[in-house]
């Protein structure tokens, strides 16, 4: 009989520590329209891709991980005339992607900054240009597509393949002008790297639901991963650096395909891959972070 106790008390210790570091590493998106789904205790966090459908005009990423950014491979879902083999297409993720985006930008045909991610708004822009420029309206883009998209545009600058920050920044919380801080304003919903009170880099940022809350306070980074998978929702999330538990500053695919159309269970998602890696190789552990509104 004591044998019996000894064993279940270690089985109930050894679930208790897993489920501990299970919550202690999970971040996974969500539709803001729609009840929660996960614990919405302090141990769960927020993340890249939301599950659910996303808003017509916006570029929705289907299925719940993040592409390689080297990908260039058309999805499964994307449609091309028999026989021509697109280059770009729905789901891919690419730096190139990124330069097709500014030079449709330059075109009219979209509004919004390059994100290297290819969804619905960008599906939308492609087929508007093929049609007025009598190619096949399959909204991915083969080599005829791209040859003619090049030949009417320019070589975009790097200031239109990286614009600043979409939304203006607000104004540094006090507790950001001393040391290396990631300011954080939930009010402008933007990111501030900062040192010793200088600016050195600014980038947008979208939190937690309503159900699902970004926590709010001065922390420290407690531990960086340049690749990590959530093993509470599975879902990728590059670029991660933990500053509360399970909440952390990564990069979101889902933030850069539908914007604020949908948000996290708590993280503090970043849009743009290129700026948050040079910001991770930037900051170091212990370094501050703050967020506020």
């Amino acid at each position: 009989m004591q044998r019996q106790t000894v064993m279940i008390r270690t089985l109930g210790l050894a679930t208790a520590v897993a489920l501990a570091a299970t919550a202690a590493t999970g971040c996974g998106p969500q539709n803001p329209n729609a009840g929660a789904t996960t614990s919405t205790s302090p141990s769960a966090g927020g993340s890249p891709s939301a599950p659910g459908s996303a808003s017509p005009s916006s570029d929705d990423k289907p299925g719940g991980s993040s592409p390689s950014p080297s990908s260039s491979a058309a999805s499964p879902g994307a449609s091309a005339s028999p026989g021509v083999k697109p280059i770009m297409a729905n789901g891919d993720e690419s730096d190139q992607i990124r330069e097709l985006q500014a030079r449709l930008r330059q075109l009219k045909l979209v509004s919004t900054a390059p994100t290297g991610f290819y969804g619905s708004k960008t599906t939308a822009a492609v087929k508007t240009f093929q049609s007025q420029h009598g190619l096949g309206a399959t909204g991915a883009v083969d080599q005829a597509t791209w040859e003619k998209v090049r030949s009417v545009s320019k070589q975009p600058t790097e200031e239109e393949l990286r614009p600043p920050t979409t939304n203006e920044v607000d104004a540094p919380d006090p507790r950001c002008m001393q040391g290396r801080v990631m300011c954080i304003s939930k009010e402008s919903r933007t990111l501030a790297w900062m040192i010793d009170g200088k600016v050195v880099s600014t980038m947008d940022v979208r939190f937690g639901s309503e159900n699902t809350p970004t926590r709010e306070g001065e922390f420290k980074v407690e531990w960086k991963a340049r690749e990590w998978r959530s093993t509470i929702y599975h879902t990728d999330m590059p670029y991660s650096m933990f500053f509360s538990h399970g909440q952390a500053v990564h990069y979101s695919s889902d933030f850069a395909a539908r914007g604020y159309a949908g948000a996290s269970h708590g993280c503090v998602n970043v849009r743009d891959r290129g700026k948050l890696a040079t910001l991770f190789d930037q900051v170091q552990v212990n370094d501050k972070v703050v967020v506020y509104w």
